[in-house]
């Protein structure tokens, strides 16, 4: 990585910087990265204070929920990765994600990549390929033994909001082997640790 960019854990000391990609909205339509860890019915009855703080509350506890990405010192983008049991609705029955049997959700050595954001002057860069790399090694320091995704193949846009969840293409680039294919055009992929 050159020294523009830098991909650093969301602990409690960069929890302003956290807020200021996500912008004064959340990101993501209000998300505040909480989309894959409340039902959506709780999701849907929150304010966004109340999803703010709620990730905020997230960082402050620790571990980091996730990864911070600056360009030029600037923050500029968030990935959310931790274990698989830390995003409950990712391992919901229904979903591209579910959890297959040699990798259970309640397994604190099973980490996932949930989401990305960038702001949008950073998109359509490959940053997330940076992100992703960064992800695998804070996931193996952290001792997960598998880290999954369940990113989308094709979007209509290579800007796409849809893309939250990352590109296949990103995946296989890192070495990810899909596992699964539960849904189309959203496989289940696995690099092991």
């Amino acid at each position: 990585m050159s020294n523009a960019l830098v991909i650093r854990p969301l602990t409690p000391e960069y929890r302003d910087d956290f807020l200021t990609v996500m912008g004064p909205n959340g990101a993501c339509y209000g998300c505040w990265c909480t989309y894959f860890r409340l039902p959506p019915k709780a999701r849907a009855a929150m304010t966004g204070d109340e999803k703010r703080d709620l990730m905020l509350g997230k960082i402050e506890a620790g571990p980091p929920p996730g990864l911070l990405l600056y360009l030029e010192g600037e923050p500029q983008g968030w990935m959310q990765i931790g274990p698989r049991a830390d995003v409950p609705e990712w391992n919901n029955p229904r979903r591209s994600s579910t959890p297959l049997p040699d990798a259970p959700a309640d397994d604190p050595a099973v980490w996932a990549i949930t989401c990305f954001f960038l702001r949008p002057k950073a998109r359509g860069r490959g940053l997330s390929h940076a992100m992703v790399e960064a992800g695998i090694e804070h996931a193996r320091a952290q001792g997960a033994r598998v880290l999954e995704a369940s990113p989308m193949d094709h979007a209509k846009q290579s800007k796409s909001v849809g893309l939250f969840v990352g590109s296949t293409s990103v995946f296989e680039k890192a070495g990810f082997q899909t596992v699964a294919r539960q849904k189309p055009n959203r496989p289940l992929m696995r690099l092991h640790l």
